[in-house]
């Protein structure tokens, strides 16, 4: 993957793509992979220049962490030069500030896409926005090493780049308000057992573990893989009854395409 010439590569991010397996990498690993409004724009970017022909996203880190989180800098009364600091937002309007913080939030969406799957390879810390870019993914591949923690509100603030619903989907209420609260470390073997994670390897096997996945995942008709995404993706919101209407209009739309008979 490292070979192939980069579709976008800018401000700690690089995107190659092999046919249908898109690879986005976070490239700054002197610094942990910290994330700024910089980074979080070319995560965004990434997304909108993926190929029709992509089906599996990796989203992978250089390093031994995969993304300690906010970059300290924002903290500073000047912040990052160009951004506005902290400080400046919380002056700003009420929709001068929701509209920046949805800014930020668009790197941390499009992972969840029906036409495509997307899964985080993650190693080491994943604290605080690492954390949230980790939960934006479908599936969770992690080293035995790896360190997920919310770190949010004991700084005073609340996990806002989406991680909030995923978190709880996969953990629970309970067990998402104590690690988010604690701010505490959730490890590899808790991570598999509360379903945080798909699976966890050692570290030097990551890279292959997710490779293995990413294969599996492709051996599966796309359309078939688009309509499944999208009944489970949905399935939370859904009542039973709901969820078996949206089944049998899913399943009328393979048959009638397996049957050459789509519009």
């Amino acid at each position: 993957m490292a070979s192939l010439d980069p579709v976008l590569d800018k401000d700690g991010v690089r995107l190659t793509v092999d046919d249908a397996i898109a690879t986005v990498t976070l490239t700054n690993p002197a610094k942990r992979n910290a994330q700024s409004p910089a980074l979080w724009r070319a995560l965004t970017e990434a997304g909108r220049l993926l190929p029709g022909t992509v089906r599996v996203v990796v989203l992978r880190a250089e390093g031994k962490s995969f993304s300690a989180g906010l970059d300290r800098q924002a903290f500073t009364p000047e912040g990052f030069d160009g951004e506005p600091s902290f400080i400046d937002l919380a002056r700003g309007s009420d929709e001068e500030l929701d509209a920046t913080i949805a800014e930020y939030q668009e790197a941390f969406t499009w992972w969840r896409r029906s036409d495509i799957v997307s899964i985080a390879a993650v190693q080491g810390h994943a604290i605080g926005a690492g954390f949230q870019l980790a939960l934006a993914c479908d599936l969770r591949v992690v080293a035995d090493d790896v360190q997920f923690a919310m770190r949010e509100t004991s700084l005073g603030l609340v996990p806002d780049l989406t991680g909030t619903h995923p978190l709880v989907g996969l953990v629970g209420y309970a067990r998402a308000l104590e690690i988010c609260a604690t701010g505490r470390f959730v490890h590899a073997d808790e991570a598999v057992h509360t379903g945080l994670a798909n699976v966890a390897v050692p570290a030097a096997e990551l890279d292959g573990a997710v490779r293995d996945l990413a294969a599996a995942l492709l051996a599966a008709p796309r359309d078939a893989v688009i309509e499944t995404k999208a009944l489970l993706r949905g399935a939370g919101e859904r009542t039973y009854e709901d969820q078996r209407v949206a089944e049998r209009a899913a399943q009328a739309r393979r048959l009638r395409d397996l049957a050459g008979l789509g519009e």
